[in-house]
């Protein structure tokens, strides 16, 4: 048995441990303040929220610096961490995997099971990350091994498996773009705008702006404010010319799968891990990278710009197995454990 934490901030986490777990040889149980998805293969242990109520009442969420949120006199964390140990208890699983918390890597390890942490790219050298991946039996990099994350120590490097970026359409045969050929005019190209759900950095205003400095583009926007949520947004990730997108993993895998040329503009996040794949972008020459959104003046140089550049270098970032690389790996690390 195999238990995966699945943190609750955007759908990256969540679609990332579906991908994986539907590959798994071994049982999977999710563990989660997000309720289960209709295709988990599993058990799922729901957990109680730990960032609800008035957050001035919080005090030292870090603990002196030493971790990275652990609400002082909360009952839904309190809740939360006991149900993990519960489980662990009931079950004596070979393996948790942590995507992505400190706190629940740290509680696993205490109670004597090993842990997987899923990697993220930035700045992770603050004690709380080093304790995190300095305790990992094994770390996973779901990016390709030709572009890792500078300045890593070799302890890191040594338990690191690069899996390439995986998704939940790997496998699908990406389609041409269609014509988009109006019947009276020239040909319209189409854009599609990717904003996602863990967090936004551009307003509907300079979405607007840059639509309207673009002629001869149509465009098309999922996700955020000022557009429509889509389950499935494979066709239209396929039928776009150029796809703009933050620097999130789960976006960039979900474009990389379609082979779409892309225009990726990284968002702030905690520990700079947007800018840091802009970078290795930039390094593998995979898309057109901005570092922060463009002036509206900008846009149509910059969504020509990707056209001609293709998205067929995709491929050097999501080889297409990424997710039965991770569970093969996953696995391994459990039957050794069980065979020591």
């Amino acid at each position: 048995m195999i238990g995966y934490y699945v943190h609750h901030q955007g759908n990256g986490h969540l679609h990332r441990a579906r991908s994986i777990a539907a590959h798994c040889p071994l049982p999977v149980t999710g563990l989660s303040s997000l309720p289960p998805p209709d295709d988990w293969p599993g058990p799922w242990v729901r957990l109680p929220r730990d960032d609800d109520g008035d957050r001035t009442a919080f005090g030292d969420v870090t603990a002196g610096g030493r971790l990275h949120w652990a609400p002082v006199l909360h009952a839904g964390l309190r809740g939360r961490m006991a149900r993990i140990a519960e489980w662990i208890a009931a079950t004596t699983p070979a393996l948790l995997v942590s995507d992505v918390s400190v706190e629940v890597a740290l509680l696993a390890r205490l109670l004597g099971t090993p842990t997987a942490v899923v990697a993220m790219r930035g700045e992770r050298t603050d004690p709380p990350h080093r304790t995190a991946y300095d305790l990992a039996e094994l770390l996973l990099a779901p990016w390709p091994s030709t572009l890792p994350e500078p300045g890593w120590p070799q302890h890191w490097r040594a338990k690191t498996v690069h899996t390439g970026a995986f998704s939940r359409f790997d496998g699908r045969s990406p389609s041409p773009s269609p014509s988009h050929e109006p019947t009276d005019g020239p040909r319209l190209r189409q854009v599609l705008l990717l904003m996602g759900s863990g967090g936004r950095d551009i307003s509907t205003t300079e979405v607007a702006a840059a639509r309207a400095a673009s002629p001869g583009w149509r465009w098309r926007t999922l996700g955020g404010p000022d557009g429509r949520w889509s389950t499935d947004p494979w066709p239209a990730l396929c039928e776009a010319d150029v796809v703009i997108t933050h620097a999130g993993q789960n976006a960039l895998a979900e474009c990389a799968a379609a082979r779409r040329p892309a225009v990726v503009v990284p968002q702030e996040r905690p520990f700079g891990e947007q800018a840091a794949t802009g970078r290795a972008l930039a390094r593998g020459r995979l898309a057109v990278v901005a570092a922060r959104w463009p002036q509206a003046h900008a846009w149509p140089s910059l969504l020509e710009q990707a056209r001609v550049h293709g998205g067929e270098r995709w491929s050097q970032w999501a080889p297409g197995d990424g997710a039965a690389r991770a569970a093969r790996a996953l696995a391994d690390v459990a039957y050794r454990g069980r065979a020591r």
